[in-house]
């Protein structure tokens, strides 16, 4: 018992004490069988603890993705870089990026990107579409029950040299629709690939 109780204490503070009382009741509460249920059971919040560990890379990742699909330019050194356009099992469409103050000075003109759907809802880039020509439609930022938009917010000014994870989502157009144009208010649009 005290190699395992040894081995469960190096894998981390919090899972090391839940493990260790698993690891505890097992052992004094039954045989030899008693040892493997024990030594099953730490193993759940160890996998658990893993996934979220494993979880944070791809987070550190998507903020500031190695592949570039299209690069948006906009006022005073404004540079959108788009790194993905996703199609999500949920039937939407999730397009990532960061937003890059490439210029000398602060940029704050942030209001137009907006949008006019949801100007009341605070600064936020909800005023990005996509539009499908081969479909001739346009698709909108989608909202949540509050009509806050599914999107980046809270970005009232870019600092010089600033980068900002972007994010929005609309509503999936068909699966025959292999590309978009992307536009955001104050950038020139893009063509971009979707992809899943």
């Amino acid at each position: 018992m005290g190699i395992r109780h040894q081995a469960k204490v190096r894998g981390g503070a919090a899972v090391a004490v839940v493990a260790l009382l698993a690891v505890t009741a097992a052992g004094c509460g039954a045989g030899g069988g008693g040892d493997a249920k024990g030594a099953a059971k730490p193993s759940q919040p160890q996998s658990q603890n893993a996934g979220a560990q494993a979880s944070a890379p791809g987070k550190e990742q998507s903020a500031a993705p190695a592949v570039v699909i299209a690069t948006l330019k906009g006022q005073e050194g404004m540079v959108l870089e788009i790194n993905s356009v996703q199609r999500d099992p949920g039937g939407f469409l999730t397009v990532t990026g960061q937003l890059k103050n490439t210029g000398s000075a602060s940029y704050k003109d942030t209001v137009a990107w907006r949008g006019i759907e949801l100007k009341g809802t605070g600064e936020s880039v909800a005023g990005a579409t996509l539009v499908d020509k081969a479909g001739k439609k346009r698709y909108y930022v989608l909202r949540d029950t509050e009509s806050r938009c599914l999107c980046t917010t809270g970005v009232s000014s870019v600092d010089a040299g600033q980068a900002i994870p972007f994010f929005a989502q609309f509503p999936t157009p068909p699966a025959s629709t292999s590309e978009v144009e992307f536009n955001l208010p104050t950038f020139a649009p893009a063509t971009v690939k979707i992809s899943g």
